[in-house]
């Protein structure tokens, strides 16, 4: 079971500000931000579910190649939503929601591309 990921974003405030109002979407918030003269090295954001941050936003040069990261969600409409606020919140469009059956017949996702190029994806496994 994986407990916690993140990204490397070049421009720390605008991805921070993106993830906000993407992920609120599906019920993520903001949960810590931790300054870099606290960690030592960068600036860093935990987005998660009930007080736990389980996706982090880190300041400084991006993953190369950008990474993929899917948050699974429990109905299509979340998808649905996830996809129109993260194209609202500067997001561009890498795969409109709808049925990837070619994954298994319920695979209901869309994806978005961040200001650093991750895909970034909610998914639906249910009927």
């Amino acid at each position: 079971m994986i407990d916690h990921t993140g990204i490397i974003a070049s421009n720390f405030e605008h991805s921070k500000k993106f993830y906000q109002e993407a992920l609120a979407a599906i019920g993520y918030e903001l949960v810590v931000e931790f300054p870099a003269s606290v960690t030592g090295d960068a600036d860093v954001a935990g987005f998660g579910e009930g007080g736990k941050p389980d996706f982090w936003v880190i300041g400084g040069t991006p993953n190369k190649p950008p990474v993929h990261v899917a948050f699974r969600v429990n109905s299509r409409a979340l998808v649905d939503a996830f996809h129109k606020a993260a194209l609202a919140a500067g997001g561009r469009d890498n795969g409109q929601p709808g049925l990837r059956p070619h994954y298994h017949p319920n695979y209901y996702g869309a994806y978005v591309l961040d200001s650093d190029s991750h895909n970034i994806e909610a998914v639906c496994h249910e009927a």
